[in-house]
């Protein structure tokens, strides 16, 4: 036996064709927002994080701001307790520079030199003597210039030949050997090093004991 149908098979194709594509859009649409809806999710956690490190590294840069004002704060007070200590190690050396004057002074005075008279005038020492010959005072202001860290440019004033006064005459008082008396010009310095400094110490410890 044949069947037909009789029905509007084509609409009822068309109406199936739309049916599967609405399904299937509104399965995207749930889709999509499900998507989004993770996406939106995951960006807050994101932002989250993200603004946690913020406070994280505010905070840190708070806390190291402070540490560099302490640090500045210290470092002023060492520069200024090194000013002290600088200006305390002036005054000692200036009391005691007498004594480390006339301590350098008798190591650079070679043989054949002999001192007669020395003033200080602030930093401006005039040196006064005799020596037996003008190398002697060559060699005296080789040494102050160079091999001294407490004395520095010398400068000679004068020298002139005298005959030492005696109450003999004729051979003798030709024979009498002559003698060069000389002035000369000195500037005081502070040594460089502490080892320079420290050397006349034994000599500035004896004065003093001796002045108490």
């Amino acid at each position: 036996m044949i069947l037909i149908n009789l029905l509007p098979h084509r609409e009822e194709k068309r109406r199936q064709r739309k049916r599967a594509f609405f399904a299937t859009l509104a399965l995207s649409a749930v889709l999509g927002l499900a998507i989004a809806g993770v996406w939106y999710v995951v960006l807050q956690q994101l932002t989250s994080a993200q603004q946690a490190r913020n406070d994280f590294l505010k905070a840190e840069i708070t806390r190291l701001e402070a540490q560099i004002k302490d640090i500045a704060t210290l470092r002023a007070e060492i520069e200024a307790l090194k000013a002290r200590q600088k200006a305390v190690e002036g005054l000692q050396t200036d009391r005691n520079m007498p004594v480390y004057l006339l301590d350098e002074l008798v190591k650079q005075t070679p043989e054949g030199v002999y001192l007669t008279s020395i003033k200080q005038n602030d930093q401006v020492v005039l040196v006064t003597g005799m020596a037996q010959t003008n190398e002697r005072v060559s060699e005296f202001l080789r040494n102050t210039l160079y091999n001294s860290p407490w004395l520095e440019r010398p400068e000679l004033v004068e020298i002139k030949t005298t005959v030492p006064a005696s109450g003999t005459s004729g051979a003798a008082n030709r024979d009498q050997r002559r003698l060069n008396e000389f002035s000369m010009r000195l500037s005081l310095k502070r040594p460089q090093t502490p080892a320079a400094a420290s050397a006349p110490a034994g000599a500035a410890s004896a004065a003093e004991k001796k002045a108490s």
